[in-house]
This record gives C-alpha cells, structure tokens and sequence, in this order.
C-alpha cells in the first residue's frame, strides 16, 4: 500500500486521510478500507445528515488517493429505533401517535407512498444522496438483525454481558442503573421494543427473559413477559452497543460523529474491544445550528433542508458550505445562500489556473469527484448580482436574465450550464426570499430632489458609457454637491428603489441593469 508521501497537504479531508494511515498502522489494511455514516430515520433527512455522508465521502476519497486503496462505504440506517413522540413536521400525527414505541420499520409511512415510516425516510435520503452522485452502500438496522448478519456480534455481547454492564453502569445516572441492560427484546405481544426490560440472561441459549412494562416516550409496555432469542431479530441492543456491534460485524475503519457523540464513543470503542475487535478511527464534527442558534433537528424540522437549499441555489454551494471547516459550529439559514455560492463562484474561477498540487487542496477537488467534474468559470458575474438583475428587473424571464447578463460581461456566454443554473435559482430565490419582503420606503421631500439630480446626471450624453467606478463617483458627486452624507444617499437608493435595507454597490449594480433600467426604477417610484 502506498502511504503517501507528501505530507503538506492544507485540506482537512488529505488530513484525515494522513491520519487513517497512522491509525491503521505500517502494514496497512489487508482487503480494503470500510468508512461508514449513520442516519436515525425518525424524521426527514437535513442537512446534517447529508453532511455527514459528504464529509465521509471526501475523507473517503483523499484515503484512496493517497494510498491507492480499495475502500467501500457504508450509509446504515437505523430503522429498528422506536418512534419515541410524535414529530412536529409530519401528517397523520393521530396514527404515529398510535404506534409510538414500535420500531420505525414497522410504522405505516405517514405520506402514504411507501412500505414504511422508515421507508419514507430512507427513500429521501437515497434521492439527495444521488442527487451528488454518491457511492455508497445502504444497510439497515431491520435487515441486519432480522438477516442474522449481526448474530455473531449478538452472541459475544451476551457472552460478555457481565463486562459490557462494568462499563456502562458508571455511566448513567443512578436512578437508572437498576435493571439496565443493553438487550431490548421486541415484545411478541405488543411489538414494541424499548417498553421491554430483560429479567434473565441464558448465554448458552442465546436468550434473554424480559417484561415489557418499562416506560419509552410517551407509552407504557403492555405488560407481557417472555422469552427471545438474541439472535434473527429477536432482539437490538441499545444504541452505544449498536454502534460497537457494527463496527464489529462490518470491520469498520472509519466513522464521523457529531461531538456531542463523544462520550459515546468512547465507550464503544472499549465495547468493541471485548468482541475482540477493533475501534475504527474517528472524526467528531460541531454540529449545524439555525438562525436561533439552536441544534438542527429532524423531529423539529428547524433550520435548512435540502430541498429548500437546492430549490434556491446549485447542489455544489451546499456542498461548499458543507466542506469549511468541520470542527467549526455553522449556523445555517436561506438568507446564507447568495454569499455561499458566490463564494463557491470564485473558487471555481482561481480553480482553473491551479496547478495540480493546489487542485488537491482546493474545495473543488473533494466535492467534484476528486477533480473529476469541476465546471469552468471565468465571469465576473456572481449570484449576488444575478438576485439584484432579477430584483431590478422586476422578476423578468430567464432569456431576458441572460441577455443582460451578457451586456454586462460577453464571457458569460462561454458557461452555459453554470449561468443557466444561476439565472433559475436566482429567479426562485428572488419569487419566494426577496420579492416578499420587500417593504418601499417613501423618501423625503429632500431625497426626491437627490433623484432627481440622479435621474438628469444619468440621462446626460454618454452616462450610458460610464464605467462602474465612474457611476459609483456620481453618486458621491450628487452627495457631495447637496451637502449629503453619501451612505445616506446609497441607502434611500436601497430602500426606495430597490425595497429593501441592503442592497448592491450602485456602479456595479447600474452597469449590470443599464442606466436606462436605473431611470426608468426613478420613474415608476414617482420620483
């Protein structure tokens, strides 16, 4: 295996790949490596977990790059988990409070259009995930243990029950120490598996006797008592132990987690260690925050989907915003967008002048398929600037977008796919973000005498001509002559031609529109 030489690399995903290296040691991994993300289907996919997949998926491809290694990975879904409340953002809440308790696999999918909740769940994440073009193996929870695939791990669990207890009891709180197991038999009574509470462990059956009458959410166990087996999907293991139990059974190498995780996993790592097999390296992330600062969760449906990112700007700005630094806590709001793809823009603009060395550090390298399909760009225009076209023009088509656009600056024309993409999302951004929120203020009997002087200086011969920077100065010339502060004079441009508080630099902006487009704004304010 090669173990990479270089060692200079700046980008976090080389980093970690370096770093797996170490981990696994001078003789390498003997098949391949296994890197694997986790997705609790009790709610619609967010952005978090499309993260985490991405994420995996560029550490992923640094690992194979730098060591030439065959490597595989894993999305697990944990579709065995019970619906503990009913979720804020889903229909039918009267039938998923009726199953509360019962495993996500066997709950009725709320929509109506799949075999299961957790089917529903699942089949988004699967359409976001294509969506980028993934390469990714899905398991679940319910094929798992029902397959039998986990039935080795299942027996050293309850063979070393007794050490597994020393481990995690110290860990919880007092008052829930006694009884605790990490068996959960699914009660053949009421179907539920968290309402049940093992009485007895048979380490030479491969069985446990249990109850069900412990509390989980907002539902009480009926009650029954019996015997499972450990073994088929007679039985899940509490999620610590779930989390050892696949990185035993699958050979997992690597695994990110959020870092509220952290004590987690650390103790599956020494769970592992007792199954006799080892913890995989791994990577803890700050986790994504919304407008309020408050943790983005599926239940909730707060913060960003992906669906609305991708309603309002291209897959690969998420992805962008997605790869800046993991280890940094993001807050995560729709009114991001534009400084994120222009962000993205520029990047892909230095992008082509890189010589290789400088591509592999790039963003663009890890989120276009390691380099494989990054888009030319070399326009001036930004997102930023399509949003204030469409805005000044007054929500136009797409056709009309592009023309102007091309006025502006001729290589425009030279990107196609990009432009088209910007000119799309820019108009849907512009219907459902700014055009609803735009509040006109009414000027003062002193700045409609400034736009008056704006609109002659603007319709004198050759202002057309005029330069950005040209066009920037006449207002300050117009500011100046009146005895203006000039940004007083930019923000009434803002606020009573354009509706809104901020707004663009006004020689780009007029340049962009025409000054024509300029003056005909001053016209229809009546000013």
């Amino acid at each position: 295996m090669n173990t990479g030489k270089k060692t200079n690399y700046k980008s976090w995903p080389f980093k970690e790949a370096q770093r797996i290296v170490k981990f696994v040691g001078p003789g390498g991994l003997s098949n391949e490596a296994v890197f694997q993300t986790g997705f609790g289907p009790s709610g619609l996919p967010h952005i978090g977990t499309f993260a985490e997949v991405a994420r995996t998926t560029w550490v992923r491809r640094a690992y194979e790059k730098l060591t030439g290694a065959k490597t595989r990975l894993i999305a697990f879904s944990d579709d065995l988990d019970g619906l503990r409340k009913v979720p804020d953002n889903l229909p039918k809440p009267e039938m998923l409070r009726q199953n509360l308790g019962k495993p996500l696999s066997d709950i009725p999918d709320p929509y109506g259009c799949c075999e299961s909740f957790s089917g529903h769940m699942i089949g988004k994440l699967k359409e976001f995930l294509d969506t980028f073009g993934f390469d990714y193996e899905l398991r679940s929870a319910s094929q798992a243990y029902r397959s039998g695939e986990f039935n080795e791990g299942l027996k050293l669990l309850l063979q070393n029950v007794d050490k597994i207890l020393e481990i995690i009891l110290p860990t919880l709180k007092e008052e829930n120490r006694e009884g605790w197991s990490p068996f959960f038999p699914a009660c053949e009574s009421c179907n539920r598996l968290y309402t049940t509470r093992v009485t007895g462990y048979h380490p030479d059956e491969f069985t446990v006797d249990y109850v069900c009458d412990a509390p989980f959410g907002e539902v009480m166990g009926c009650g029954h008592e019996g015997t499972a087996s450990v073994l088929d999907g007679g039985v899940k293991v509490g999620w610590k132990v779930d989390w050892a139990l696949r990185w035993f059974s699958y050979g997992v190498n690597y695994e990110m987690y959020g870092k509220d995780l952290i004590p987690s996993a650390e103790l599956s790592y020494k769970i592992v260690k007792i199954m006799g097999g080892a913890p995989p390296c791994g990577f803890f992330y700050e986790m994504f925050l919304d407008e309020n600062g408050e943790k983005i969760s599926k239940s909730r449906g707060n913060g960003v989907s992906v669906e609305e990112w991708l309603g309002y700007a291209p897959v690969e700005s998420l992805a962008y915003f997605i790869f800046r630094d993991p280890r940094a806590a993001k807050r995560l709001h729709l009114d991001m967008i534009p400084r994120t793809v222009d962000e993205y823009l520029d990047n892909l603009r230095r992008y082509r002048d890189m010589d290789e060395a400088k591509r592999l550090d790039s963003p663009l390298w890890h989120i276009h398929g390691a380099g494989a399909s990054v888009p030319e760009y070399g326009s001036a225009i930004n997102f930023t600037m399509v949003n204030n076209l469409v805005s000044a023009l007054g929500n136009p088509e797409a056709e009309l977008v592009r023309g102007f656009m091309t006025r502006y600056d001729a290589e425009v024309a030279k990107y196609p796919d990009v432009v088209d993409t910007l000119v799309e999302k820019g108009i849907a951004y512009y219907n459902d973000r700014i055009l609803p929120n735009k509040k006109y203020r009414e000027p003062t009997d002193a700045e409609k005498g400034l736009f008056g002087d704006l609109k002659e200086a603007l319709g004198a011969v050759g202002a057309s001509e005029m330069s950005e920077k040209e066009l920037q100065s006449l207002v300050f010339d117009i500011a100046r002559e009146k005895d203006v502060e000039p940004k007083d004079l930019f923000a009434a441009i803002y606020q009573v031609l354009l509706g809104q508080e901020r707004g663009p630099r006004f020689g780009t902006f007029a340049r962009l529109v025409g000054v024509q487009r300029v003056i005909e704004l001053i016209d229809e304010r009546g000013l």
